[in-house]
């Protein structure tokens, strides 16, 4: 979850970015070219390879932005189906296969994130020290001059203990931030800053409605803090790659943000919605705002139900201090988009939730939607056992038949649910981390807010074996063990 400001020239710049900006390297040419730049990041693909096709705009778009970064990094590409000498060189073995060479050798494998302002801000971090110094005049006007914020420190001396605390918090967030420090008389002489440090706000950010710049009130491990918390002042730019800086509660307003072919009528927008921020910070009413691009970030949009995305629609969703989803669903107003922050802030906001319709429980595993999830699963007059599975997955496909035996087996268990949720239609709740199709939970009666995931085999006898153990109450049909009880046994037990 990275931040680069300048990084969000991105929106629209697609059909300004071209692949002609990514250098192609072959067997013939690759170790001459390589030693020809002090770090490059190569891609190693297939041309028929899926993922390889999703990466091929976002990489095409970084080495764009990174021709004209300071310095400049180059990103090149290798096909190995044709140049199969190099690839086998680097032990290439899965497609996209994504190296960092430098000064002609390689110095480690890429793993940073896949689009194009992630791979920005990792080579740009990769590329240069963690901050400049400033040394006159006219660095210090080309180094404001740029589409993100600028973090100077304005110092004395080189001995300044503050100026120690700038570098080392450079060091912790140089792939988040710019950063750089001078001690030229000749820049200090035309500011009025000494001994401080100060956020400069971009010039595409900038409006009356709020300062163009911040003075770091803080020292020492504090300086972090303080900069992640004004970085992006009363209505940042929220993108795929800084989406985790904002502090929550967060309130995003999603529309057509385009800063590089009409900044103009995004700030339009942004400086409406400034006044509706500012009035509620000058109240003290904590909610962090946001403006995002519709349809970079559809895929929020989407979790919150909305598919049908309007070119020229305004959309309002919010997170909660614990990730709580809320939704705006009237038509948008600046006074309803008041209104709906206030909710937020204070917690009387409806949450949304994602669900399909509540069904009929007419088979033995239940079925959970979002919207009785509550009712099944944290009843804490039961156990339960909830697979979480998607529609298309194969494994779940094969679990089912032995799910529902399951279920069949444990019918007459009044103390234990077996249940399922399709958790690609229906929100699942933070306590159940799911990351793969299918995974399996148990939620025992008295301990509904801590989970335990399933790690046993996923025969019929399996789980059985584990509901005996793990079950508050002893099962009415099995032992401890999971060995079948006798009918006389069973009996003598009621």
């Amino acid at each position: 979850m990275r931040s680069v400001f300048f990084i969000t020239l991105l929106i629209g710049l697609t059909a300004l970015a071209t692949a002609e900006d990514v250098l192609v390297f072959t067997d013939n040419d690759f170790e001459t070219k390589i030693n020809q730049h002090d770090i490059i990041l190569v891609k190693f693909y297939a041309p028929w390879c899926g993922h390889c096709k999703r990466l091929a705009p976002e990489y095409d778009k970084a080495a764009t932005i990174l021709l004209k970064a300071d310095p400049p990094v180059a990103l090149a590409k290798v096909d190995c189906t044709v140049e199969t000498k190099i690839c086998g060189k680097y032990s290439v073995s899965g497609y996209p296969t994504l190296k960092i060479f430098k000064n002609g050798e390689f110095a480690e494998d890429y793993n940073g994130p896949r689009e194009a302002d992630g791979i920005v801000s990792t080579m740009r971090s990769k590329a240069g020290p963690s901050y400049r110094v400033l040394e006159n005049l006219a660095d210090y006007e080309k180094y404001l001059d740029n589409a993100e914020p600028s973090i100077i420190g304005y110092f004395s001396s080189e001995t300044s203990s503050l100026k120690d605390d700038l570098v080392r918090v450079a060091g912790q967030l140089s792939e988040k931030f710019r950063f750089a420090y001078t001690i030229s008389k000749e820049i200090l002489d035309k500011v009025e800053y000494s001994n401080k440090i100060v956020i400069h706000r971009p010039k595409r950010l900038q409006t009356k409605l709020e300062n163009s710049f911040v003075v770091v009130e803080a020292t020492g491990n504090a300086i972090k803090l303080f900069i992640l918390d004004k970085i992006h002042g009363l209505v940042g730019h929220r993108t795929p790659s800084n989406f985790g800086d904002f502090t929550k509660p967060t309130v995003v307003i999603y529309y057509n943000v385009d800063y590089v072919r009409d900044t103009k009528g995004t700030n339009y927008v942004r400086n409406r919605i400034l006044k509706v921020a500012k009035k509620l910070a000058d109240e003290n009413v904590k909610v962090t705002f946001a403006v995002s691009n519709s349809e970079e970030l559809r895929h929020e949009l989407n979790e919150f139900g909305i598919n049908d995305i309007k070119k020229d629609g305004k959309y309002v969703l919010a997170r909660g201090p614990a990730n709580e989803k809320y939704k705006m669903s009237k038509d948008f107003t600046y006074e309803l988009l008041e209104e709906f922050a206030r909710g937020v802030a204070s917690g009387d906001h409806e949450q949304y939730i994602k669900s399909q319709p509540v069904p009929e429980q007419t088979d033995d595993v239940k079925v959970v939607v979002g919207k009785n999830f509550n009712d099944i699963v944290n009843d804490d007059t039961k156990d339960v056992l909830i697979e979480f599975y998607a529609p298309w997955c194969g494994h779940c496909k094969s679990l089912a038949p032995k799910y529902d035996e399951l279920a069949k087996k444990l019918k007459k268990e009044t103390s234990i649910v077996i249940a399922k949720m399709d958790a690609t239609e229906n929100d699942v709740p933070p306590a159940y981390e799911v990351q793969g199709f299918p995974t399996i939970y148990f939620a025992p009666k008295n301990s509904k807010s801590s989970p335990r995931k399933y790690e046993g085999g996923r025969e019929v006898d399996d789980f059985i074996k584990y509901l005996a153990k793990e079950a508050t109450e002893p099962l009415n049909g099995y032992d401890r063990s999971g060995s079948k009880k006798s009918k006389k046994t069973a009996d003598d037990e009621l």
